[in-house]
């Protein structure tokens, strides 16, 4: 697998709490060089961002984040916001008490709504697999199709661990057509990467992939084979 190929499934990520607007150029400025599929930032850096980058990269934020125990009204808010102020890609934490009190219904309704606020814009779902059973994640998986999301995503990256190659095994085994797979929390080597994107990742979300590339000095222009 060529390195280009990998970067191009990136969300090249920086959702630190205490990120600067210094900090969020570089990612942005590192995003555009090596041609990442996104980056994926705080949702108040968002308008600043598009306007820097243009169209020459993919703007990516966050809501009902990092716990999903927002109302569906506030996500709802938060998506027709970002994507008003450039966003094109909202990834979004479902409501983990929902799901460990077995209301998969609410769960369902309020992604429909969130994706319904997106309209044509891309829509993830985080499920937190760290927080759940197998047998929850199978079933989010089932919701996550039903609700005509774009991806099922892992993990936000602050809770206890991040995603796993099983999760993206049993993701791959039971979602719907048409729904994607995005890893996310712990991809740091470009081994991990391929072996996400092998097992059947579309997406990682990663701030350490674009650093294992520069370490290799990769310019971004050729392209050696991984």
């Amino acid at each position: 697998m060529e390195i280009k190929e990998i970067l191009s499934k990136c969300d090249h990520t920086l959702l630190s709490t205490t990120a600067t607007q210094e900090e969020i150029k570089t990612i942005l400025d590192d995003g555009i060089k090596y041609s990442v599929a996104s980056a994926c930032i705080p949702p108040s850096y968002v308008e600043f961002a598009k306007n820097y980058v243009g169209d020459r990269l993919k703007i990516c934020t966050v809501i009902g984040f990092p716990n999903g125990y927002n109302t569906t009204e506030t996500k709802v808010f938060e998506a027709q916001d970002a994507i008003s102020k450039g966003a094109d890609e909202i990834d979004m934490v479902i409501n983990l008490g929902w799901v460990k009190n077995g209301f998969f219904d609410k769960v369902e309704k309020e992604i429909k709504a969130v994706k319904k606020a997106c309209a044509n814009h891309v829509l993830k779902v985080i499920i937190e697999t760290c927080q759940l059973t197998r047998d929850e994640k199978v079933k989010l998986c089932k919701i996550v199709t039903d609700a005509k999301a774009d991806f099922i995503k892992t993990s936000t990256g602050f809770s206890t661990y991040g995603a796993t190659f099983e999760d993206i095994s049993l993701f791959k085994t039971h979602v719907g057509s048409g729904v994607k797979i995005k890893a996310a929390g712990g991809i740091k080597t470009l081994d991990d990467a391929k072996k996400f994107i092998d097992l059947g990742a579309d997406r990682l979300g990663t701030s350490k992939v674009v650093k294992a590339v520069k370490e290799k000095d990769y310019d971004g222009n050729s392209d050696p084979a991984y």
